[in-house]
């Protein structure tokens, strides 16, 4: 078995088994790292928010791979450097720093060097600690319902009808503070009133109830990063 045979045969597996996946990941972490490097233009350190973006962007390529999209390898590579490139555009527009018009029909090598700006923005010391923090913050919450980051990106919803569905159910909560602090609160998720409040299918809530749980508990601590990065997972899922 050559290596790229190899690599989709581990793909394949891991797409039906959370542990393979995360194995998966660990066995590929110099490739992360490198493609991460590669895309911030240093060395990079555990503590880079940059490189947890980049381990989540490879696990999102190993659930959406196809052979019909080439090279997995070249096809993570893709996936690493655009969620990168989007969460350094959105810090910068954060910031003030770059306009929508700069980024129209921009590719990911054009719109790279203009965040290459010699000042590192992006590594501010007090914005790196603050999306660190934040992400540590979530995913213990995550840990309190039983969940993990690996589980939430398992439970996407593969479809952009079922995303829509579950969207419309999380824009009805959010206009119901008293149902998100119940939903902390006794962490289960009320299905029965989202299906009713939202006009959304029992069995679709249910089917993605990690996914709806993850969006729920983005939506009640203010998790500005985090809820960017789950719509980034259900778009390349929903795409798929």
């Amino acid at each position: 078995m050559n290596q790229d045979h190899e690599i989709v045969a581990l793909v394949t597996a891991a797409k039906g088994d959370s542990l393979a996946a995360d194995e998966l990941v660990r066995k590929y972490m110099p490739f992360i790292r490198s493609e991460t490097a590669k895309c911030i233009r240093r060395g990079v350190d555990d503590s880079d928010d940059e490189l947890a973006i980049a381990m989540l962007a490879f696990h999102e390529a190993v659930l959406a791979y196809e052979r019909l999209r080439g090279a997995f390898l070249a096809f993570a590579a893709r996936a690493i450097r655009s969620r990168i490139i989007d969460h350094q555009r959105r810090e910068l527009r954060h910031r003030g720093q770059l306009r929508l018009e700069d980024t129209e029909g921009d590719d990911d090598r054009e719109l790279a060097e203009k965040l290459d700006t010699g000042t590192d923005p992006i590594g501010d010391h007090t914005d790196r600690t603050a999306a660190r923090q934040e992400i540590a913050h979530f995913a213990l919450g995550l840990s309190e319902f039983g969940l993990t980051l690996t589980d939430i990106a398992d439970n996407c919803p593969k479809q952009a009808r079922t995303l829509a569905a579950c969207h419309r159910a999380l824009n009805w909560a959010k206009g119901d503070p008293a149902l998100l602090e119940q939903t902390v609160r006794t962490k289960k998720l009320p299905i029965a009133a989202l299906a009713a409040g939202a006009g959304v299918e029992r069995k679709t809530l249910e089917r993605h109830r990690k996914y709806m749980m993850a969006l729920l508990l983005a939506y009640t601590n203010g998790f500005e990063i985090i809820r960017g990065h789950l719509g980034q997972m259900a778009i390349v899922k929903g795409g798929g």
